[in-house]
């Protein structure tokens, strides 16, 4: 049913997901009895209610919707699927619409001033010819460009959203495809749904639920390909994987394909699926390359980044006088350094890009510090760089080196949507004489390739991290790679500095690292440094944790002790359900104040928070306290959070969907930080998760204390249990490169 009308007044609005329920007024005859309004209004117009997203809240135009009648919390209420804005061809009427604010940078004076200028043709030039927007007074490039995307996404989403809401699709996802495809989105899906397998957090099984609603053949070539790419998709985001063997790509796909589909006839077969494939390697949208299919994205960030990394070592370095400048600083500075450390400064400038790895306190800052001090020594002139994956780990970093570092993503200037994973840049080159990056280990193949192509030639690279600890979050192994490569130096310390060669969190992460379960435990909560506590379930682990981390917290301080759990959102002893249940202990309702709802999560003053996507107020990973909530004014809720004593920040409704409770975190958030004291469930539950790895940098991360709560078996069969690694080729595309480069080296010489 299509219905014309204007909007009348705004029931309900969520900022976050743009769902609206609105009034609307029309002289339509054909509304239903039960569904207008019973009051009786002075302009005799019939008011009725529609609900769906991103519906014009403006009576500056007229709407014509498409939609169902369906009988809703609010009454009887229309529910939309498809909104066409039909604005009125006069300047009153385009003045208005663009004054509504439902444009981006257009108020009612800017609207003014576009209609003076170009009349009621004013949303045709807007449309087709935007750059003659400058034309007016006020508009500046920037701003036309902010225009232009507004108007854009306002419609497209709309469109967008309401294609997908029969399919139970959120407001949020559908931003993600747009995203991702962009003005196109709407045609895109609309000729090959199949496409969706392309975007984050959408499986094949989710898609094809959606698309077999329709007529779609079992073996259409758009189903097959979704599998194909969906299936690749999934080894990359589950398990790192940038690449699957074509046999195994094929048995995977045809898994998929062919899920519980009741009759033979109705199978796809692997012939069709070996067609779709070679249709895809045709048309550039995957590589084979030695028998293994890539997306192409993952083959040129891993080929691009071997190059580049090649093309660094194989540059002939400058010869300095490091021996007497580093005699020079530790006799002027008394800076004492073990023999391995002083191999480490030395390769620093003897090669362009070196490698320093070892576990928490065996002096891998010391070596930096020294880094630093020599490098400042011989060229006084020359800019030095630091950076980290993480804020808190970039903050580290200066206490301890007294120079200004930065997270990764920052000092690459990757900003915004530029931060978003499978965006490629290219940006200026780094201008440094020194550049080193911390906690290497989490640096995966996209963040590499972004890195390594801004390299200028003749920098000096040093990268450190524990190669032990968990791998990156995204696809690659980047670190581990470019050590075992072998041509590549690497300084590898096991010398316990930092803590006391007695100290029992270094000596049992140290043999947890070697795959030995003797392990030193103590039982004494008060005292104990390395502490177990038998559990013989999962509810016991999750009530025991929680009684725990209030009886420490009560010693030591909230911001000193931190959960850490090897799941998010699986069972009582997961990150999501411990947080919610230790908030209601430790910070619980305080009088008539309601939570504060922001999509699924919900927040009370006083929260401990941690941010869960880079912007330019945090980082991601970054921990603080909810210090205030409150209207600003306009109106709009203000939340302010102090990350510490001197970074106090204010975020806005939107701006905390990307905030969570922290009183607990998983261990891959973790990695980066550091806390005084760590709470680590290993139970029975947990099996599918744990492994050497992951407990080796959960226990890595504490200073002073260690609580395990479980059961040793469990522990120990963790600590045998070694990670699956990853499929990646990049260190023997380093060596092709290196081989080459020298080739090319050795001709040019002889020539």
């Amino acid at each position: 049913m299509r219905y014309l009308g204007v909007y009348d007044r705004t029931i309900f609005y969520n900022p976050t997901s743009k769902y609206c329920v609105i009034s609307v007024k029309t002289s339509d005859q054909s509304i239903p009895q039960q569904a207008r309004s019973a009051y009786k209004h002075r302009d005799h117009l019939i008011r009725f209610v529609a609900v769906g997203y991103e519906l014009p809240r403006t009576d500056k135009v007229s709407m014509l919707l498409d939609g169902e009648w369906q009988d809703g919390k609010h009454g009887y209420q229309l529910q939309v699927a498809n909104c066409e804005e039909i604005v009125p061809q006069t300047k009153d009427g385009v003045q208005g619409y663009l004054a509504s604010r439902l444009i981006k940078g257009v108020g009612e004076k800017t609207a003014e001033l576009i209609v003076g200028r170009f009349g009621a043709d004013a949303l045709k030039v807007l449309e087709n010819e935007p750059a003659r927007l400058l034309e007016i007074r006020g508009i500046t490039p920037g701003k036309l460009e902010d225009i232009k995307t507004s108007y854009a996404e306002s419609r497209c989403l709309r469109d967008l959203m309401l294609l997908l809401s029969p399919f139970q699709i959120t407001p949020a996802t559908a931003t993600k495809i747009y995203d991702h495809f962009g003005a196109k989105s709407v045609d895109i899906l609309r000729s090959n749904p199949y496409k969706l397998c392309q975007v984050s957090g959408f499986g094949f099984k989710r898609v094809d639920a959606i698309v077999r609603k329709g007529n779609t053949p079992m073996n259409s070539p758009m189903r097959i390909h979704g599998a194909i790419y969906a299936a690749l998709d999934a080894q990359r985001s589950e398990n790192g994987h940038l690449y699957l063997g074509t046999d195994t790509l094929r048995k995977t796909a045809l898994q998929l394909l062919n899920n519980k589909l009741p009759l033979p006839d109705m199978r796809v077969t692997p012939g069709e699926i070996e067609n779709v494939l070679e249709d895809m390697i045709l048309q550039g949208e995957v590589v084979s390359s030695s028998g293994n299919i890539y997306q192409l994205p993952c083959f040129t960030r891993e080929d691009e980044t071997a190059r580049q990394i090649a093309r660094l070592i194989s540059e002939p370095p400058q010869y300095f006088d490091v021996v007497s400048a580093l005699e020079h600083i530790r006799s002027s500075m008394g800076m004492p350094l073990s023999q391995r450390q002083s191999e480490a400064v030395y390769m620093a400038f003897r090669h362009n890009l070196s490698i320093v790895t070892g576990p928490p306190g065996t002096g891998k800052t010391t070596i930096l510090r020294a880094i630093i001090k020599v490098f400042k020594h011989l060229f006084p002139e020359s800019k030095i760089m630091l950076a980290t994956p993480t804020g808190r780990a970039s903050r580290r970093m200066v206490e301890s080196t007294g120079v200004e570092a930065k997270t990764l993503h920052s000092l690459l200037g990757l900003v915004g949507e530029d931060m978003e994973y499978g965006k490629e840049h290219r940006k200026e080159p780094l201008d440094a004489g020194l550049i080193i990056i911390d906690e290497t280990s989490m640096v995966d193949m996209w963040l590499a390739r972004q890195f390594f192509c801004r390299v200028e030639p003749g920098t000096k690279v040093v990268l450190v991290g524990d190669v032990d600890q968990l791998q990156s979050v995204g696809a690659g192994d980047v670190f581990r790679e470019m050590i075992d490569c072998g041509i590549i130096p690497v300084t590898i310390l096991d010398k316990i500095f930092r803590q006391k060669e007695g100290s029992m969190i270094a000596r049992n992460a140290k043999r947890i690292n070697e795959d030995n379960t003797g392990l030193d435990f103590q039982y004494d909560m008060e005292n104990g440094e390395f502490v177990f506590v038998k559990v013989k379930n999962q509810e016991e682990a999750a009530d025991d944790i929680c009684h725990l981390f209030c009886e420490l917290v009560n010693r030591h301080g909230i911001e000193h002790v931190q959960i850490l759990s090897p799941f998010r959102s699986e069972g009582p002893a997961s990150s999501e359900q411990l947080n919610r249940t230790i908030r209601e202990i430790v910070n619980p309702i305080q009088g008539d104040m309601p939570d504060l709802k922001v999509g699924g999560n919900y927040f009370r003053l006083n929260d401990k928070v941690m941010q869960n996507k880079n912007n330019g107020k945090a980082s991601n990973g970054d921990i603080g306290f909810i210090r205030k909530i409150n209207r600003d004014e306009n109106n709009e809720l203000k939340i302010t959070i102090a990350f510490s004593e001197s970074r106090i920040v204010e975020y806005g409704l939107e701006e905390m969907q990307h905030m969570e409770l922290a009183y607990a975190t998983t261990i891959h958030k973790a990695m980066g930080s550091e806390y005084d004291i760590v709470i680590l469930p290993v139970i029975r539950n947990h099996m599918r998760m744990l492994q050497r790895n992951l407990v080796y940098t959960a226990v890595t991360r504490a200073r002073e204390k260690v609580v395990l709560v479980g059961q040793k078996w469990v522990l120990f069969q963790a600590i045998h249990k070694i990670a699956d690694k990853r499929n990646t080729m990049l260190g023997e595309r380093i060596c092709k490169y290196a081989k080459a480069f020298s080739k090319q080296q050795e001709l040019k010489n002889a020539s």
